[in-house]
């Protein structure tokens, strides 16, 4: 399956233009770890590295 997957963190490694995210696999947490989040805010991308 070919996911169109967005990213605007241009300082990410896998972040590519057209803000795409080129990553094999991206992994979302909720707030502080959990598996439940209320909304999109209280989620966050551990798939993140720094561009170096």
């Amino acid at each position: 399956m070919n996911l169109d997957v967005k990213c605007n963190v241009k300082n990410c490694k896998y972040w590519a233009d057209g803000d795409q995210c080129v990553a094999d696999s991206i992994y979302v947490i909720g707030p502080h770890g959990s598996r439940q989040a209320d909304s999109v805010e209280e989620t966050a991308c551990r798939t993140f590295e720094l561009r170096e």
